[in-house]
């Protein structure tokens, strides 16, 4: 079987792994163009490109694919099916309708919950006690698919999304060999009609601390947030990224502190109070409270400036 792959970040990079370990013919891999990064503004491979080129696997990465002449190598691919995750474009029904067997893709949720772009992040955020991986049969719509397959994953207190993140790539890829090895002969379940939520692209706004909210939900949006974008807040003029805090007893003005101590840094929130246990620095790292507190000294009383 012929089995073409599109994908981009790490997420995706796992995927690919386990198609290409299983044994799987992989004549096309569709990545996104190189783009800038790091402080030198370097082009950048994508994990996926990388992992393809290691394979010696022919790679594809248009700009877009709206121009039906960028369609060409996929359909000179004479493809069996095509494997999408995190792949970062829109794949027109011209192209989804290439594949002999179409089209499936890897999405990180429980469908029809967090549809969209970041339902990692969404799912920590919203307090969700499970998120998980589904398969489903691609359509036009966002994430709107007949479901393959789908398998829940508990989200731990302690995870963040890179931790959850990591989990899920993992079982996506189990999940995708075992679905290949069935195919063709795969059953599919409409989505549920109720239950539909998206996962909206993270806006940069959202990474600034806001302490009007519950203690639980700012630390929610920590976690979800670690390690990218982050969450900031201001400080007598500095802006301070806040990593790992929990929620704890207390009551204030949002935004103050009301105890500065080795064993974290607690500040009064909307209800009930924050406590940090890691933070960085504008171009540091990221400190332990111990280690920060050894060369900044923040004293109770001082307050986290607010949003407008």
């Amino acid at each position: 079987m012929r089995v073409a792959f599109a994908g981009t970040p790490a997420f995706a990079h796992q995927a690919l792994a386990a198609i290409i370990d299983a044994g799987f013919e992989v004549p096309l891999v569709l990545t996104q163009p190189d783009r800038p990064a790091g402080r030198g503004q370097k082009l950048q491979e994508s994990p996926v490109k990388r992992l393809a080129l290691a394979h010696g696997l022919a790679t594809y990465q248009p700009q877009r694919l709206k121009d039906p002449a960028s369609h060409i190598p996929i359909s000179e691919a004479n493809l069996d099916l095509l494997i999408v995750a995190a792949y970062g474009l829109i794949l027109p029904q011209a192209v989804l309708d290439l594949p002999r067997q179409g089209c499936i893709n890897i999405h990180a949720s429980l469908l029809p919950r967090w549809r969209g772009a970041a339902p990692i992040q969404r799912a920590i955020e919203a307090g969700d006690s499970a998120t998980g991986i589904t398969l489903m049969r691609m359509d036009a719509g966002l994430d709107t698919g007949a479901m393959l397959q789908r398998q829940a994953l508990a989200i731990e207190p302690t995870d963040n999304a890179a931790s959850l993140h990591d989990k899920l790539a993992r079982l996506g890829a189990q999940m995708i060999v075992d679905c290949l090895r069935r195919a063709p002969d795969l059953a599919t379940t409409a989505q549920p009609v109720d239950g539909v939520t998206y996962a909206n692209k993270i806006d940069k706004q959202e990474g600034i601390a806001d302490f009007r909210l519950s203690a639980e939900a700012l630390a929610r949006r920590i976690r979800a947030f670690d390690p990218f974008p982050g969450v900031s807040g201001s400080l007598d003029g500095v802006t301070l990224k806040l990593w790992n805090a929990v929620p704890v007893a207390g009551s204030g003005a949002p935004g103050t502190v009301l105890r500065a101590g080795t064993d974290g840094i607690v500040i009064a929130c909307g209800s009930g109070a924050l406590r940090l246990l890691e933070l960085q620095r504008p171009g540091g790292k990221r400190l332990a409270i111990r280690d920060f507190l050894s060369g900044t000294s923040i004293l109770p009383g001082s307050r986290f400036a607010l949003l407008p």
